[in-house]
């Protein structure tokens, strides 16, 4: 039976500076959740990185393992910004992140396919088992029923239109020439944002200018595109300027923006891509992501019925995914104690047949054989009539115990487990592994 308990470490905008999240953060998802997986008494990893957040989970065969194993994440930053969860809290919380709750723009989309992403590269890792998976999948579900069921992504949707709205307190955007370095998803939802609030002139920089030159095209204003190192030359002509790359080091420095006159740099960066230095220029103001959160505690209230409901919505499918976890347990028990009664029964029907077929002189009909075997599936479909009935209700108790003996009871090669925990069996979250005969199967659906 495969058990273990979910621990997670995250590192997020709520009590973290962008510097902070920045330590954090791994060079990327997949190099983080490779080293996750390869500590000791790890069998599952999760990990996602954004702009806001760095959270990593693993599933380990004790809260120790498990707590060794996240041991150098949390290292990197200092404890008051770390915040961990055990097994339940990692589930709810990663509901909570899917749905936007835990967004800096409450109910952001984007969230949700970084999110998924995430889920893709560590299934293409291999490092998603059946606790993981089935959390994740459910985690998934709840964010798209959150964006479809209820009105909390209305409004401000993306950190790049919550960008904007900042540069609008303080800035004139009318008729203005704007600068987005990044042509990926955050940079998309800028330039739109910046199209749609009245730049008269868009320069998108990007390392792969085909990138920018079709989000330039893209954009309902005059738009060009230019090679990133480009960046420099047109700084004097934007009065506004946004930086959301991926690049691991810095685009701008002082030296870079010295002589570029009045201009507005907003970097939404994760590493940042502007040098806090910069803002020592005189006329060149700096704001990185930390500044956004005035601009978006407004999209929060208005915002905060939609909400409540979605705290509703994950509190009804937590409910069912513990509920999924435990008759994976039970059905997993049910499977082990039908498979060895049948090894049994096959041993002891092939006995009586060879028997009968001495005592009689002569080969058994296809009938009398039917009857003899279908006598042994009543006899152990009926004597496991009751067992099964226990280990469901066991599982609805939480009664790990129970469900151990009888794994224990039925294969002597299953070992001792963690115990308390949820989240053991096969990866379909509806029902075990099991290679059982059909008689079996009707037998436990009959109950």
């Amino acid at each position: 039976m495969e058990t273990g308990v979910i621990c997670g470490a995250r590192v997020s905008h709520d009590r973290a500076s962008v510097d902070q999240i920045e330590a954090a953060a791994g060079e990327d998802v997949r190099t983080v959740i490779e080293d996750l997986l390869s500590r000791d008494g790890v069998s599952e990893a999760f990990a996602i990185q954004t702009c806001n957040r760095a959270e990593v989970y693993v599933v380990a065969d004790s809260v120790a393992a498990g707590r060794r194993a996240l041991a150098p994440f949390e290292s990197s930053v200092d404890d008051d910004v770390v915040v961990e969860t055990g097994h339940e809290e990692s589930l709810v919380h990663l509901m909570r992140v899917a749905a936007g709750l835990e967004s800096l723009v409450l109910g952001e989309d984007q969230i949700l396919g970084q999110f998924k992403r995430a889920v893709e590269t560590a299934r293409g890792l291999g490092a998603l088992g059946p606790i993981l998976e089935t959390g994740l999948t459910k985690a998934v579900h709840v964010g798209e029923r959150a964006r479809t069921e209820t009105e909390i992504n209305e409004g401000v949707t993306s950190i790049g239109s919550a960008a904007v709205r900042l540069v609008e307190t303080e800035a004139d955007l009318v008729g203005a020439t704007a600068l987005v370095v990044g042509a990926g998803e955050m940079g998309k939802l800028t330039a739109e944002a910046l199209a749609d609030a009245g730049v008269a002139e868009l320069i998108v920089a990007n390392r792969t200018v085909p990138h920018a030159e079709h989000l330039a095209e893209t954009v309902d204003t005059e738009a060009r595109a230019i090679p990133i190192d480009g960046v420099g030359d047109v700084l004097p002509d934007a009065t506004i300027v946004v930086t959301a790359t991926s690049h691991p080091e810095y685009l701008l420095d002082s030296g870079d923006v010295d002589g570029a006159g009045e201009t507005l740099l907003i970097d939404l960066a994760q590493p940042r891509d502007v040098d806090p230095d910069a803002a020592t220029v005189d006329e060149v103001v700096v704001h990185d992501i930390d500044a956004l959160e005035s601009v978006t505690e407004e999209t929060r209230e208005i915002r905060q019925d939609a909400a409540e409901a979605v705290e509703a919505m994950i509190d009804e499918e937590f409910d069912r995914l513990l509920d999924a976890y435990k008759r994976r347990q039970a059905d997993e028990a049910i499977s082990t104690m039908y498979e060895a009664a049948e090894r049994v029964k096959s041993r002891e029907v092939e006995t009586a047949l060879s028997r009968l077929e001495a005592h009689s002189d002569g080969d058994l009909s296809e009938e009398e054989r039917e009857i003899v075997e279908s006598m042994a599936d009543a006899l152990v479909g009926q004597l496991l009539s009751a067992p099964t009935k226990s280990l469901r209700e066991a599982a609805v108790e939480d009664d790990w115990s129970t469900i151990q003996t009888a794994m224990a009871l039925f294969n002597p090669e299953f070992g001792d487990a963690p115990t308390g925990r949820t989240g053991a069996g096969s990866n379909d979250p509806e029902r075990g592994d099991s290679e059982v005969p059909q008689y079996v199967l009707e037998s436990i659906s009959d109950d």
